[in-house]
């Protein structure tokens, strides 16, 4: 069964599932303590991203629109951002908490 699975992976039957494909590039090394880099680099070997790195690229992508905005929008867009932020610092490493954005 095994050398079936491996002649199909061989052959590119699997690109398409998560966890397969391209390799991730993170814009940062995502360390912490031991134990979570150990975590996050089997997660980046597997091609799957934490959670809270999918929040910043979320927030980075954010804060871009905010810079174009302005009024109830703005203050709408900073209020998500926020939220955003919140849940980024309680599932990140502290030593890569954010700052809030100021209206």
């Amino acid at each position: 069964m095994s050398e079936i699975i491996r002649k199909a992976e061989q052959d590119g039957h699997f690109d398409d599932l998560p966890g397969k494909g391209k390799p991730l590039k993170l814009d940062r090394n995502y360390g912490g303590n031991p134990y979570e880099a150990q975590l996050n680099k089997t997660l980046k070997d597997n091609h799957v991203l934490p959670r809270w790195v999918q929040l910043g690229n979320e927030i980075d992508q954010l804060k871009e629109i905010i810079s174009t905005l302005d009024g109830k929008e703005r203050r709408k867009k900073v209020k998500e951002v926020n939220k955003k932020i919140k849940e980024f610092n309680y599932a990140c490493p502290p030593s890569l908490q954010r700052n809030k954005v100021a209206e």
